[in-house]
């Protein structure tokens, strides 16, 4: 093995460090150690300024940090503790513990968090759906074992709610391995997560990655890396499916901007840096099957100002098998999950995968919502009255439809007071179907509201009628 390259800081600027090497320059992307007083910092190589400079990105805090300081290449990329060790345990980009647990084994298996994806012979396709309990993902953007989906949505809409209930549903139905990368999130909404899971018994089966907003960009930048390597590791050599949730990947793509203007590199459209692309494929290549075993992404994606054609979002989108679109409108009235049945959009909503009858009803839903909605503007302006018959209908099964595809979540049990409910596709599949077939249009709308299966709905029903008899 060739001897550790060594040098000395040069220069800081924020998170920006430049370091003099002799006898030769460590690789780009190769992590660095820097040893300070307080604890140990790490950095990444990201130019080669001349025969004895490079430029690194700082993984950590560099308050205080002094030029003259000695730096030690590692011979590769960061690597980063993997294995069942970390099940129930919280980590930085470094993977270090931040739960105020023990400290982790030296001598656990280490992994690079920057590596190559699965050869292209090796990756297989997978039809294996992923049943998530949530009515409206399943009928409308099924997810499959092995996919990437993202749920796009500005602020305040729901996205993290609904990759906490994915990650109950993970722990509930497939006994399998959690990861989860918080990204640029806030320290009050990690804290909760891991008391949410330590409560509800799932923090055994997870693993929490977090690179929070106070911390440097080089370690937002990096966090899905950690995640996803660790996730690979269960994939890979402990042959178990992985559920590898991302919140908010929007923050990745926000940290990789911060770092290409600290190296001065000149900005892309809209301010982006000019390597957007490369930085997304570089995370979404790696999230594949492998010989059926599959790591499944669910990417929670923040819309900027709810503007659809972000370079960002452009980018993440074109590596989604399932776009689940969370709409403020839909919000705004109560209907959670606030999925948009119209836009959202799922490349495995084919009858080869789901089956002929599944893409039947879904298909005959977005067209009763979508005529529902082109006649809004009539509604508002002269009633529901002034419709004809057969449209009148339409509107009213809509409306139904809209209502029966809201359900509680068990991770809002204690803020709503209603348990939740996880519905099987069959059971959506045949509510939906009873809808559509006129079966629901003498029931009240609000006894389809928040409900979990037409039976539950039913029962509802049934309860008002003998109520308003008494």
């Amino acid at each position: 093995m060739a001897e550790a390259l060594e040098g000395r800081i040069t220069a800081v600027r924020g998170a920006v460090l430049d370091v003099r090497f002799e006898g030769g320059l460590p690789a780009l992307g190769e992590a660095l150690s820097i040893v300070t007083e307080s604890a140990s910092l790490f950095a990444e190589v990201q130019a080669h300024l001349d025969e004895s400079r490079i430029r690194a990105i700082a993984l950590g805090n560099t308050a205080g940090l002094p030029r003259g300081l000695p730096v030690r290449a590692l011979g590769g990329p960061l690597q980063v503790p993997v294995g069942p060790a970390v099940l129930g345990r919280l980590l930085n980009v470094h993977g270090e513990v931040g739960d105020l647990g023990d400290p982790l084994a030296s001598t656990l298996p280490r992994r690079p968090i920057l590596r190559q994806p699965p050869p292209l012979a090796s990756q297989r396709a997978n039809r294996e759906l992923f049943a998530t309990g949530i009515k409206v993902i399943d009928l409308l953007t099924p997810l499959v074992q092995g996919g990437k989906a993202a749920m796009f949505g500005g602020a305040g809409v729901g996205k993290t709610v609904l990759v906490m209930e994915l990650i109950h549903a993970m722990a509930a139905r497939y006994q399998g391995i959690s990861v989860f990368a918080g990204v640029g999130e806030r320290s009050r909404e990690g804290h909760e997560m891991l008391l949410d899971m330590r409560s509800s018994g799932v923090l055994d089966h997870t693993v929490l990655v977090y690179g929070q907003m106070n911390e440097p960009p080089g370690a937002r930048w990096r966090v899905p890396f950690t995640a996803l390597t660790i996730a690979e590791f269960f994939r890979d050599e402990r042959r178990q499916n992985v559920l590898l949730l991302m919140d908010n990947v929007f923050r990745f793509v926000q940290a990789g901007a911060e770092v290409s203007g600290l190296l001065g590199r000149p900005p892309s459209r809209v301010g982006y840096q000019p390597t957007l692309a490369d930085e997304v494929a570089e995370l979404q290549e790696r999230i594949v099957s492998v010989d059926g075993v599959a790591v499944t992404a669910i990417e929670a994606v923040y819309v900027p100002a709810d503007d659809f054609t972000d370079p960002a979002v452009s980018a993440l989108a074109a590596h989604v098998d399932s776009m689940v679109v969370l709409s403020r409108s839909m919000a705004a009235q109560g209907m959670y999950p606030a999925v948009d049945p119209i836009a959202s959009s799922s490349l495995m909503l084919d009858p080869l995968v789901v089956g002929a009858e599944h893409v039947r009803i879904a298909t005959e839903v977005r067209r009763a919502i979508e005529h529902y909605r082109s006649l809004q503007d009539v509604i508002s302006l002269l009633g529901v009255e002034e419709l004809g018959v057969d449209d009148r209908r339409i509107v009213n099964r809509a409306r139904r439809l809209q209502r029966f595809l809201t359900q509680p979540f068990a991770v809002t049990e204690a803020f709503t007071g209603m348990p939740g409910h996880s519905v099987a596709l069959a059971d959506t599949l045949a509510g939906c179907r009873a809808i559509l077939d006129g079966e629901c249009d003498d029931w009240q709308e609000r006894s389809l509201y928040m409900t979990g299966t037409l039976e539950d709905a039913r029962a509802r029903e049934t309860a008002s009628r003998q109520e308003a008899r008494s």
